[in-house]
């Protein structure tokens, strides 16, 4: 390839992704489909604009190397605790559900024994991009279906680890595992396999070892320097020779990233780490989906485009019914188990990964895995039209409730109108009419008004972020407005659109966490509240009185840990965005308050220790007087 070549491929992929991407986005499809869909113009089958791509795929699935080395770093034990129900329990059963299900439809359909299981294992994966984002447009990012959804994408990233290793053996013909992991020659081909199997652990054993010993004393040598650019290089350099070494021995570069993310993810570099190697992350990972865009065999769906969508239409129901089936076994409710089993209907990222990985594998034949490839980029494609098409048909439409009576507001101007009407709210709300303030309650639940009314309380329903109905609340005559709503995204343009057009009102918002608070302040929040802040606090200052602290003591701590966060929220306002200089600054920081936190509590410690001995003498002057 000469210089011009790849400058102009270069050209035609980055002007691909820049044009189609934001546009998917205007539309509501996602960057994955974006790049996808970039793919398709600029490939052999549409606009022939690139050659060959298989030069700049073997560069492109370097992206992939750095997904999983992120999606390592993510699996730290206590997160794997905390989600144990959902990553093994509701995604285990989702996977063997679906893998069954499909493969069982391909073995109907004719299919080998070894084909119908890698397809079914292959396709019971879905798309972490896709799944997220329409999770997060819809606001159930939080609730109980986004968090279920999310424990089955990380089992499925988790999978696809030891899917690398298992699928290779389900070749008719064998083949050599340097030749199945498609990622170069061994050192050790031709060796007994005993050698190959020593240093195949010796390897592991080294990136274990090496993570866990040798990487944190550089880095922090390394972050002494403070050159951003030296830690980038470090942590790139990191992925590269830890994939280099799985790749000398035969495994998938893939695999050892993912170990190196896990030994690393509780590190204190871990933060940074993602900061910087996310965007590499991102571009590549970018540039990987173009290429397999670019790569579709549109002559085959155009040849035969009944077969391609009736195997879409058919993979997204039979995973469909299986999620459905699975969340109903682990006792989510119809509606909860519906809306997972819609979201995670598709394909995902890595099928495509796999499919190219079995077909180098010899598993399936070259025109098996593109008509897959065809039909999981459609079913990725279908995802936020059926998306809509539920929400418009199901989530919208409540069982057994009508949309609540909307009640007049009353005459006169309200003290405070509070917008979310759940546990946070309602608290803040009764101490308010305890003290006399009139109040106007915002809620956009059906369900919470319905149960909420039957108690006596007055609420409207609506949307809070709509300005008509802001105004008929009494918004511009009004002297607080306390936004509590659980949608993070919601409450900040609820904020935004309180300042730009009520600016009489002083807004008290209701933070998710620290970078949900410091995205309120940043649109107009006069004050912000990490909804768990406070109630922490109380619940370390019961620790610390079980642990025998005095009240006294226990109370100080309280205040200065307070004090010190609240002046370090203001501080690390105006790098709030520069991750780099934000998690440095943090650290830092919390390093400060420790020792201004031990040095006052040895100082009181000592006080108090003075004042016993004191009163201890005073008591002996008296019974010797």
């Amino acid at each position: 390839m000469t210089a011009d070549s790849l400058l102009i491929q270069a050209l035609v992929y980055l002007a691909a992704g820049v044009v189609s991407v934001p546009i998917a986005k205007r539309l509501g499809l996602g960057s994955v489909l974006g790049y996808l869909i970039a793919g398709v113009l600029v490939g052999p089958f549409a606009l022939s604009l690139v050659g060959d791509q298989a030069d700049v795929m073997a560069f492109a699935e370097f992206g992939v190397v750095i997904l999983l080395f992120l999606i390592g770093l993510e699996v730290r034990p206590a997160l794997l605790w905390e989600m144990r129900t959902s990553i093994f329990g509701l995604g285990a059963a989702q996977m063997l559900a679906s893998a069954v299900v499909v493969g069982a439809i391909a073995l109907f359909l004719g299919a080998d024994w070894r084909v119908s299981l890698a397809v079914g294992l292959i396709l019971a994966l879905s798309s972490t991009a896709i799944v997220l984002q329409n999770l997060e447009e819809k606001g159930l990012r939080q609730g109980p279906v986004g968090q279920a959804a999310f424990g089955v994408l990380l089992f499925q990233d988790l999978a696809v680890i030891p899917l690398f290793a298992f699928l290779p053996l389900l070749a008719a013909t064998p083949v050599g595992v340097d030749a199945a992991a498609g990622h170069g020659h061994s050192i050790l081909a031709g060796q007994p396999e005993w050698v190959r199997i020593v240093a195949t652990f010796a390897a592991v054993a080294g990136v274990v070892i090496g993570g866990r010993y040798l990487t944190r004393p550089i880095f922090r040598f390394i972050a002494a320097a403070r050159l951003r650019e030296i830690f980038t290089a470090s942590a790139l350099l990191l992925v590269v020779g830890v994939a280099a070494l799985m790749e000398l021995v035969g495994l998938s570069p893939a695999l050892g990233a993912f170990l190196a993310g896990v030994v690393l993810a509780e590190s204190e570099f871990r933060r940074e780490l993602e900061t910087d190697i996310e965007p590499f992350r991102g571009l590549l990972l970018g540039l990987f989906f173009i290429t397999v865009g670019a790569g579709l065999n549109l002559g085959l769906v155009a040849a035969q485009p009944v077969l391609v969508i009736s195997l879409t239409v058919g993979l997204m129901t039979a995973k469909f019914a299986s999620m459905w089936a699975v969340g109903l076994i682990f006792r989510h409710s119809h509606r909860d188990a519906a809306t997972m089993a819609v979201s995670l209907a598709q394909g995902g990222e890595f099928c495509f990964v796999l499919l190219t990985f079995v077909a180098g594998a010899q598993v399936l034949s070259a025109q098996d895995a593109a008509l897959a490839t065809a039909v999981v980029a459609l079913s990725m494609a279908m995802t936020p039209v059926a998306f809509v098409l539920y929400e418009k048909l199901v989530l919208n439409r409540t069982t057994g409730l009508a949309e609540p009576e909307r009640l007049a507001f009353d005459d006169g101007a309200p003290d405070v109108i509070v917008a979310g009407f759940g546990r946070f709210g309602q608290i803040a709300t009764r101490l308010l009419t305890a003290n006399d303030f009139s109040v106007v309650l915002l809620d956009s639940s059906i369900e919470q008004i319905d149960t909420i009314r039957r108690f006596g309380w007055r609420v409207h329903y609506g949307d809070a972020t709509r300005l008509d109905l802001l105004r008929a609340a009494g918004a511009d005559k009004a002297k607080l407005l306390l936004v509590a709503i659980d949608d993070k995204d919601k409450a900040v343009e609820l904020v935004k659109a309180a300042t730009d057009y009520f600016p009489n009102l002083t807004i008290l918002a209701r933070a998710y966490d620290r970078r949900h608070a410091y995205e309120l302040v940043r649109v107009g929040g006069d004050e912000v509240v990490r909804e768990t802040f406070e109630s922490a606090m109380l619940f370390g200052k019961k620790a610390l009185l079980r642990l025998g602290l005095s009240d006294r003591r226990a109370n100080k701590a309280v205040t200065v840990f307070r004090e010190h966060d609240m002046a370090l929220f203001k501080k690390l306002a105006p790098v709030y965005g520069e991750e780099e200089q934000y998690a440095m600054a943090v650290r830092d920081s919390r390093e400060t308050m420790e020792k201004l936190l031990t040095e006052e509590m040895r100082r009181l410690s000592k006080e108090e220790a003075e004042e016993a001995d004191n009163d201890r003498a005073a008591k002996r002057r008296l019974e010797a007087g």
